[in-house]
């Protein structure tokens, strides 16, 4: 994660952007910046993307993975990842290509682990269970989605989800738009 915080300010810099800059492009607080610049603060999903639409770059700039122009996945070449503040595990499931829109990903899901932060963003999402099962708060609304059910939403409506079990939940989630 050192190497996000360190990435962020080089691009900053590079771009020629004060924090004030970054703050009014992103709509997060200088002193959040700051922090996140220093490493001294942890750094959600959705902050990351509205840093890298600032910087006009992809999300994956951030993290250390390789191009897949083969479209083709091998299950010997994912590399799962972690994002801080979150002990959900994500493996990326796509090649690499431009114009790519939808956004696969295989997610792991710790026993009684909660998503600490409601999202609301552009797109739709996608969630199919193969391990477990998944409680789904949608605009409100609980959804208890079980192993073998899937549930459809629009992503701009507040959401959030957590596994309820005492055991490892694991879901195909895809989203669009696209943010690793």
């Amino acid at each position: 994660m050192e190497d996000i915080y360190k990435k962020i300010k080089d691009l900053r810099q590079k771009k020629g952007f004060t924090l004030k800059d970054l703050s009014e492009r992103t709509d997060l607080s200088v002193s959040f910046l700051s922090q996140v610049e220093r490493g001294s603060s942890s750094l959600a999903i959705t902050s990351l993307k509205r840093i890298a639409d600032a910087f006009e770059v992809p999300i994956t700039c951030f993290f250390e993975t390789e191009t897949n122009y083969n479209y083709i996945v091998k299950v010997e070449h994912r590399k799962p990842f972690t994002i801080e503040g979150s002990s959900a595990s994500y493996t990326r499931l796509n090649g690499e290509f431009s114009g790519r829109s939808l956004e696969p990903l295989l997610v792991t899901l710790s026993p009684k682990q909660v998503q600490t932060q409601t999202s609301s963003h552009p797109g739709e999402e996608f969630y199919y269970v193969l391990k477990g099962a998944v409680l789904f708060t949608i605009d409100g609304k609980e959804y208890f989605v079980r192993e073998g059910d899937s549930i459809h939403f629009p992503s701009n409506v507040p959401h959030f989800w957590e596994n309820p079990l005492n055991e490892e939940s694991m879901i195909l989630c895809v989203l669009t738009p696209v943010i690793f």
